[in-house]
């Protein structure tokens, strides 16, 4: 394999896949990538064939086809698919090829994960994505951990990524992933549930006003909506990271109360399926009015 020119490939398409594909193709035009998306046999075939394109990466009609050959395998897809999507890519040999679990989950479904794909001849890197993915892409700061993490540091480091060991253990990037989840998914959640509040008592104006001066310089005005329309648009993926959350507390021998009240907060309002870009996603009064008419709408 060539450290400088490696073939990539993809298990799971989405925004973060995207991201990063996007970020490393404008560094390398001529970086050979493939993307498998199991949406890709689904209804939304023709929207995700539309992704590839985009990105100028080579669609796969199955998980062989787009990881046979590569030097790195990225699997980005949600945390509860993440442990079947190792299972997949191991019906293939990897003869050696890394695969990078990027997927939020807890430590445990990463060492699982990792049976998979050692058994099959792969070398298993747990990887933790820990910034949002835009704007900076594929130079995102992510975490490596795993007895391969130091090589993945030094390939990932000269396609231009933002790449640190965090430990020789699997697991050792995923729980620290996982454990600042209970504060930045968390943080969502309470956003939620304190502005549809204020915004049915008439009093969000007052709420933002008392929030920045509580907390000055956090620009509440601007986060309070950004992160109501990040529920909106991935609620159901962040309750499913939410679930894995739990578990990681749960393994640590912690009570995970805040964790699995955030994972249904998530799951709720990503269930709506509203059109975060279809609202004015700049004012958390809108947004606010959106979710709750949504919710009187909702069954019960």
């Amino acid at each position: 394999m060539s450290t400088n020119r490696p073939e990539l490939a993809f298990v799971g398409f989405g925004e973060a896949a995207q991201a990063i594909a996007a970020g490393l193709r404008t560094d390398d035009p001529g970086l050979a990538m493939s993307a498998f998306d199991i949406k890709t046999n689904g209804a939304e075939a023709a929207a995700k064939r539309a992704d590839y394109a985009a990105a100028n990466v080579t669609a796969a009609d199955t998980v062989a086809a787009a990881t046979g050959g590569a030097d790195l395998v990225f699997s980005l897809v949600t945390a509860d698919e993440a442990e079947s999507a190792a299972e997949e890519a191991s019906r293939t040999p990897f003869n050696g090829a890394f695969y990078l679990d990027g997927n939020s989950c807890a430590p445990d479904a990463k060492r699982r994960a990792a049976q998979h794909v050692t058994a099959a001849g792969g070398r298993y890197v747990d990887m933790a994505i820990m910034a949002p993915i835009h704007p900076a892409r594929h130079k995102t700061p992510c975490l490596l951990s795993g007895p391969d993490a130091p090589c993945v540091q030094a390939i990932t480091t000269t396609l231009g990524m933002n790449t640190t060991v965090a430990g020789a253990e699997i697991g050792d990037a995923s729980t620290r992933k996982m454990i600042r989840s209970i504060m930045i998914k968390g943080l969502e959640a309470l956003t939620l549930e304190c502005f549809l509040a204020a915004r049915t008592a008439g009093i969000e104006g007052d709420i933002l006003a008392s929030l920045e001066s509580s907390f000055p310089g956090f620009d509440w005005a601007r986060r309070a909506p950004y992160m109501m329309e990040r529920s909106l648009t991935h609620g159901l993926r962040r309750a499913a990271e939410m679930r894995e959350v739990a578990q990681t507390q749960a393994d640590l021998g912690l009570d995970p109360l805040m964790a699995t009240a955030t994972a249904a907060r998530q799951h709720q309002i990503g269930a709506l399926q509203l059109d975060a870009a279809a609202i004015c996603t700049d004012d958390p009064g809108a947004l606010a009015d959106a979710i709750l008419a949504a919710l009187d709408a909702a069954p019960t």
